[in-house]
């Protein structure tokens, strides 16, 4: 029997009834959507690899084999052999174990980079819209002048200013150029809350101030902060692996990052072009996992886009 169009509408309507969330709703649509999927298993594979990085990598980062030194020349690099499968680079390392375990530290950076952005970010953000004034005119402005750098040469500013160039310089000029994007979304965001109903009715009940902000508006506003995230966590390790190329990352050679290795294959490009490839191809492929996952829990969360 066909269903008819008033049964239908019966049928939504009492769905809606039942009370479905916004984050069920949103699940619901990540599940049916191929972009987001293509970007979760990109992100899955991703996180996996690195977290299980010690122990696929047959070898260590720095550790050189004979059998590969003595068939290197000035014009040839060993490829792919037994016990190699990606052959040497250019110190006769195992280029396979530094693919994999430059996975774990571009994870480890991109991941600490955000957060700490973050949670700066946060705490900038709810203030200026919490309190208004002129701790919002005054913190918004600091906020403009660091988003009217671009982000990739603010970085480079950051990390330029360290005495010496580490892992940790590298994760704070990547924080950095985050705290301006948070702070910006969260101050619309509770600028938004501050007008609506439920905080309206508690700050006339005599709420204060500070229940008002962490129970009502902060609750609510921080959605869409934590949806740039996983934005933030694409730009986070293009941002990274950029400073590690230009000489401004970590400067022990033995660590593997993509960045450092991408940099380290410029000079041998006509000899073996495999050693820039594989990490620029890491980088572009994470990022852009990434970069889908987030675009598609953005537009999942989208009230206007549900159906």
């Amino acid at each position: 029997m066909t269903t008819t169009w008033a049964e239908r509408r019966k049928a939504r309507i009492d769905d809606l009834s039942a009370g479905r969330s916004l984050s069920s709703e949103a699940f619901r649509r990540l599940r049916r959507d191929p972009v987001a999927i293509a970007g979760a298993v990109i992100v899955g594979l991703f996180v996996v690899v690195a977290a299980l990085a010690p122990l696929i990598a047959p070898h260590g980062p720095a550790e050189a084999f004979p059998q590969l030194q003595e068939n290197l020349r000035p014009g040839s690099i060993p490829g792919p052999q037994d016990g190699f499968p990606l052959g040497s680079d250019q110190l006769g390392r195992d280029f396979f174990s530094r693919l994999i375990l430059a996975a774990q530290q571009t994870l480890l950076v991109g991941v600490l980079a955000t957060l700490i952005g973050l949670a700066a970010g946060i705490v900038i953000g709810a203030l200026a819209g919490a309190f208004g004034g002129w701790v919002d005119t005054l913190l918004m402005r600091i906020t403009d002048v660091l988003l009217a750098i671009p982000s990739l040469l603010l970085a480079i500013s950051v990390a330029a200013l360290a005495a010496s160039p580490s892992q940790t310089t590298v994760i704070i000029a990547v924080a950095i150029v985050g705290v301006p994007i948070f702070a910006r979304l969260l101050r619309g965001s509770m600028l938004a809350q501050r007008e609506s109903d439920h905080v309206v009715a508690a700050t006339a009940l005599g709420v204060k101030r500070s229940a008002v902000v962490l129970r009502h508006m902060l609750p609510n506003a921080i959605g869409p902060v934590i949806v740039q995230a996983t934005l933030t966590l694409a730009t986070s390790i293009l941002d990274a692996a950029a400073l590690s190329f230009l000489g401004l990352g970590d400067a022990d050679p033995g660590r593997a990052e993509w960045g450092l290795m991408l940099a380290q294959a410029q000079t041998y490009l006509d000899v073996r072009p495999a050693l820039a490839f594989f990490p620029a191809a890491a980088i572009i492929v994470v990022a852009l996992g990434f970069t889908l996952l987030g675009e598609s829990l953005r537009e999942a969360l989208d009230p206007k886009g549900r159906r």
